[in-house]
């Protein structure tokens, strides 16, 4: 029996040849009919007989045979979706997609081991054994071709980490876009939700993000966390100032030198503090 004409975790529109007590056959219309697979009987409309065309989807059963269903699934081939989880064993987890048969999402394709009742954010493949699968490496399975522009806000999930690039973040579960490494400032966790600003659209169609409000917004703010920290300071004094390293004032303020250097010409504009050779001071 050849299945190759039937798309594998696609609904597509099938042809019954046959039926019977246990169900309906179908085939591919225009090719051979000896080609065929079941529609269990559960499945199969009222009314249903002999070359009626059919809209199904198509997966393999617990014997790896393809079979047909009129069930909708909440995820199809090469789409991204959050699935819960249902159950793990030790081939991996069982994911609820709705159809009877669960889906598999093996332990070689989570990137952290998954609990059950957890949501996580998965793509559909089919794996080396010519079967359908989860996996939470979604980066290729992402779309570049999001309705946002420049200024929008978004909401996303992070889905990978990375050590020289950033955190990689699913906008709507759908599109794909990245916080770059020069603008993360606290560490994120796999699964977590984002609340963002979109502050490059590249040429691939790819977002970049931003966590910060828009500049005036975020001047106030980080102008606010460094005059809070003077003050609770000794002698209203923080050995920071412009021409300390980016990395000191990541770690102490958790802020890019940029929005450092904007943020304290802010507050000694508003003679609230005076920038000294080694540091930065209140005002008396």
């Amino acid at each position: 029996m050849n299945y190759d004409n039937f798309n594998l975790g696609r609904f597509q529109d099938l042809k019954v040849v046959k039926t019977t007590d246990f169900g309906a056959f179908l085939a591919v219309p225009g090719e051979d009919e000896n080609d065929k697979i079941l529609l269990p009987k559960a499945q199969v409309p009222k009314g249903t007989k002999l070359d009626d065309i059919i809209n199904v989807f198509v997966y393999k059963d617990s014997e790896d045979r393809p079979i047909a269903t009129t069930e909708k699934p909440m995820i199809t081939l090469h789409e991204v979706k959050r699935l819960y989880v249902k159950d793990v064993n030790k081939v991996g987890a069982f994911l609820e997609w709705g159809l009877t048969k669960d889906l598999l999402l093996p332990y070689h394709e989570q990137l952290y081991k998954v609990k059950e009742d957890e949501a996580v954010l998965v793509a559909l493949y089919i794996d080396k054994s010519d079967r359908l699968c989860a996996t939470m490496n979604v980066y290729n399975f992402l779309s570049d071709d999001s309705p946002y522009k420049e200024g929008d806000e978004v909401r996303g999930r992070v889905y990978e980490l990375s050590d020289n690039f950033g955190v990689f973040v699913a906008v709507d579960d759908i599109y794909s876009a990245l916080i770059p490494k020069k603008d993360v400032f606290k560490t994120y966790k796999i699964n977590e939700p984002v609340f963002a600003r979109v502050s490059k659209v590249l040429e691939d169609g790819r977002l970049n993000l931003s966590v910060k409000k828009k500049i005036p917004e975020q001047m106030s703010l980080d102008a606010s966390l460094i005059y809070s920290k003077l003050e609770n300071s000794e002698e209203g004094f923080l050995p920071f100032n412009d021409k300390s390293s980016p990395e000191d004032i990541r770690e102490n303020f958790n802020m890019s030198k940029a929005s450092f250097k904007r943020a304290i010409g802010n507050l000694y504009r508003a003679k609230k503090i005076t920038i000294e050779g080694d540091g930065i001071k209140l005002v008396d």
